[in-house]
């Protein structure tokens, strides 16, 4: 679970059984029991809740917070094919024969 293997777990007891003493360890233990109790509870009425207010129709992968990496976004940036630029358009040529527009109060 946490990436403890036995004989690691077997030492962490002893050294707890050391430091808070064997007359008092059976009320840290009770009182741990109580927290992970709490924290079951509190994480399952979290999920109810959300389940309740959101629904089953939710895409969980949209919300991920792992796709907004930096550099990912830059690299998928980078490896995404140029865009070809837009055909120019161009206007018809002016007119030489008529006079530029002008107009009195512009100026």
């Amino acid at each position: 679970m946490f990436g403890i293997n036995g004989g690691e777990f077997l030492v962490l007891a002893l050294l707890a059984v050391i430091v808070i003493g064997p007359e008092r360890l059976p009320a840290y233990a009770r009182q741990l029991r109580e927290w992970v109790i709490k924290g079951r509870t509190f994480v399952r009425q979290g999920k109810e809740t959300l389940r309740a207010e959101v629904g089953e129709d939710v895409d969980w992968s949209q919300l991920d917070p792992r796709q907004y990496d930096p550099r990912r976004i830059v690299r998928e940036a980078l490896m995404e094919p140029e865009p070809r630029p837009a055909a120019a358009t161009t206007a018809p040529p002016a007119t030489p024969a008529a006079p530029a527009p002008f107009d009195p109060d512009a100026t």
